[in-house]
């Protein structure tokens, strides 16, 4: 066995330069919400004709979905938005237990190019880093898990338990890509999802809720401008009471699993949208809110107190409390998430990350979501992140550390040698 570990690093170096490029080559593709479908074609053939895998497309089914647990409700549709599965199929006797090593390959926006000292969907590497936007988060994931089983195949290596390389969308929104190969029936016995949160066992992550609340004001011009009542004024009032939600709530005594995070529960106001000429008083005025929830928490409680905290808010203010805001809910309807560091997962991921790195893996908690809730919460499917070091995630120039990617590849492979029962059949 120590004679193979040291060919997959070998080979792991051999393959770098091509590990390299393939990254670059899918951070050019624009892959924010909505324009997945070019590259998630571009993957499917690299599955299908690079490393023979038994590829699958399959598009989630908002019907099929709407009844699940985890299911976030949205007002969109999914033509043209594939999940791709491809499979390496068991080999030999099968003695192996089977994995899902997902990516998702959506991305946020760019935001303002004039924040970037590089273009975003031309992937720059300079020294030890790679600039682009998705680099870190988490296309870094895709080069990962790709070559780390292509390192096993060039060796000749095959798994006794079928491993399933995913390719999922909106996992930045909803997660209802993940959902969808799970109601596809792509189970296994562990799940790995290479977010770049480093060379840790995640054991614990927040939950999530989005919202969308909608201002109306009474417009008028300037001259009758008395008379008028601004909906982006009246916005700062409901905004104010988030702000003041947000300190109530990380007040509060904390989830077990973040009592060392001094602020874990973020309440944001990412997008806001009013007005419709500077020299007339805004009629309506719109904003989004992210809020997170701790594991244990349920989404639809929180909504209730995220409603009633605003509706509080309103009544104290003359004009809302006659024009009550719309509040409405998209997006992330998610649960957090704790997992048992005691588990098989997680020790068969400590070995592996021992023999690559020579130092024992530490664990931490996330003050973000990822898709690792469906898999353990809902199917009982052992599932946690473990993926390379970066910065600048979700803002300009995003990076990832190529030292740390090449280490996780290599883990990687090392998982699967063990925990699929991996051997040379040639």
């Amino acid at each position: 066995m120590k004679k193979i570990r040291e060919e997959i690093k070998e080979k792991i170096d051999e393959q770098w330069n091509e590990q390299l490029t393939f990254l670059q080559t899918i951070g050019r593709y624009k892959s924010t919400f909505g324009n997945e479908a070019p590259l998630q074609e571009y993957l499917e053939e690299y599955f299908a004709d690079k490393m023979q895998l038994e590829t699958k497309k399959i598009f989630p089914n908002i019907k099929k979905m709407s009844n699940s647990p985890g299911f976030s409700p949205v007002d969109w549709g999914y033509k043209g938005r594939p999940v791709i599965i491809g499979t390496w199929g068991a080999a030999g006797n099968k003695t192996g237990k089977s994995l899902i090593l997902q990516s998702h390959i959506d991305v946020v926006p760019e935001g303002p190019l004039e924040n970037w000292d590089y273009n975003p969907w031309e992937p720059k590497i300079k020294g030890n880093r790679m600039y682009g936007r998705g680099i870190q988060d988490m296309k870094s994931g895709m080069a990962a898990m790709v070559f780390a089983v292509r390192a096993l195949q060039s060796l000749g290596i095959k798994p006794q338990a079928n491993v399933y390389l995913e390719s999922v969308i909106e996992e930045e929104i909803t997660g209802n890509g993940a959902l969808t190969t799970l109601l596809s029936g792509y189970k296994a016995d562990a799940a790995l999802i290479p977010e770049p949160f480093g060379q840790n066992g995640v054991i614990a992550q927040v939950g999530v809720i989005w919202l969308n609340v909608r201002v109306k004001g009474a417009a008028a011009n300037m001259e009758n401008s008395n008379s008028a009542v601004s909906a982006i004024e009246k916005a700062y009032i409901l905004i104010k009471a988030l702000q003041d939600y947000r300190k109530y709530i990380n007040s509060l005594s904390k989830h077990p699993a973040f009592e060392d995070h001094s602020h874990p529960l973020s309440v944001n106001i990412g997008k806001i949208n009013g007005g419709e000429w500077t020299s007339s008083v805004a009629s309506e005025c719109t904003f989004d809110v992210r809020v997170g929830l701790y594991p244990g928490k349920s989404p639809q409680d929180i909504k209730d107190e995220v409603y009633k905290w605003l509706m509080k808010a309103a009544k104290r203010d003359e004009w809302l409390k006659e024009n009550i805001p719309e509040i409405t809910y998209y997006g992330f309807h998610a649960e957090g998430a704790e997992l048992d560091k005691n588990n098989d997962l997680f020790k068969a991921l400590e070995k592996s990350h021992y023999q690559t790195t020579n130092k024992e893996m530490d664990y931490i908690a996330i003050t973000a979501t990822t898709d690792i809730r469906f898999f353990n919460n809902y199917y009982n499917i052992p599932a946690t992140c473990y993926g390379a070091e970066g910065s600048n995630m979700h803002g300009a120039n995003e990076w990832v550390d190529l030292d740390s990617l090449k280490l996780v590849s290599e883990t990687y492979a090392n998982f699967i040698l063990d925990w699929c029962d991996a051997q040379k059949f040639n």
